[in-house]
């Protein structure tokens, strides 16, 4: 089975860094520096027109906690029908309780919204307090992926707690392993059974995507064998 590499793009000249040096898909966001929120329409028009990747797009209002009212709630399904229209292909985002749990009503509500595209339930799922508990409430909503470092702030710094989301996860929802991953230190997640979509910023000291990072990335990933 084919390991994916899914590079985490702001911008435009991101986008085509990593459709050239070998990613399989994006996710397009803006302002790293608190995480990542929705990136502006614009921008995802221009991604989408000039990219031939699949398009996964953040759909975060705005910085820090997961807890969202109900204007913030109707702003990112608002920008779900937007990024609909435009032809994005997945949508990346979630909701979590004050008492650090799933909301379900409202991630049910995001995953209504974006029906035919992929769901990715984004790293709001590190923050929760029973991680089994959490992918069970996932899955009953059919979320397609999580993304997660299994609240490491590097995925390589313990490779068996990826391991045990892995396994938690039973391949539905599937798990997209993020957390720091670089060309430095993704040998050691590469062994991981049924692990095969990895995300990465793919920055080095440059801003932005680094070209060389993309492919040795994408060349390691190649070089495991299933």
């Amino acid at each position: 089975m084919k390991r994916l590499l899914e590079i985490c793009c702001t911008s435009l000249e991101d986008a085509e860094i990593a459709f050239d040096n070998g990613a399989d898909r994006i996710e397009l966001c803006e302002n790293l520096e608190v995480g990542g929120v929705t990136p502006n329409l614009k921008l995802l028009e221009s991604v989408i027109n000039n990219i031939d990747l699949p398009i996964f797009v953040l759909v975060r209002p705005r910085g820090g906690h997961f807890i969202y009212d109900d204007r913030e709630l109707d702003l990112m399904i608002s920008s779900i029908i937007d990024t609909k229209k435009l032809g994005a292909k997945g949508i990346v985002s979630g909701a979590l309780t004050v008492d650090k749990n799933i909301e379900v009503e409202a991630t049910s509500r995001l995953v209504e919204f974006s029906e035919e595209l992929d769901f990715t339930f984004h790293r709001a799922i590190d923050e929760c307090a029973n991680a089994e508990s959490s992918i069970n409430h996932l899955r009953a909503l059919e979320v397609d992926r999580i993304l997660s470092s299994a609240g490491l702030s590097k995925a390589s710094d313990d490779p068996s707690k990826i391991s045990k989301i892995v396994e938690l996860s039973k391949s539905k929802p599937s798990m997209v392993c993020c957390g720091g991953i670089r060309s430095s230190n993704i040998h050691c997640l590469l062994s991981i059974p049924n692990l095969i979509e990895f995300h990465s910023a793919a920055s080095s000291t440059s801003k932005g995507v680094d070209p060389m990072e993309v492919q040795s990335l994408r060349c390691q990933i190649d070089q495991v064998i299933s």
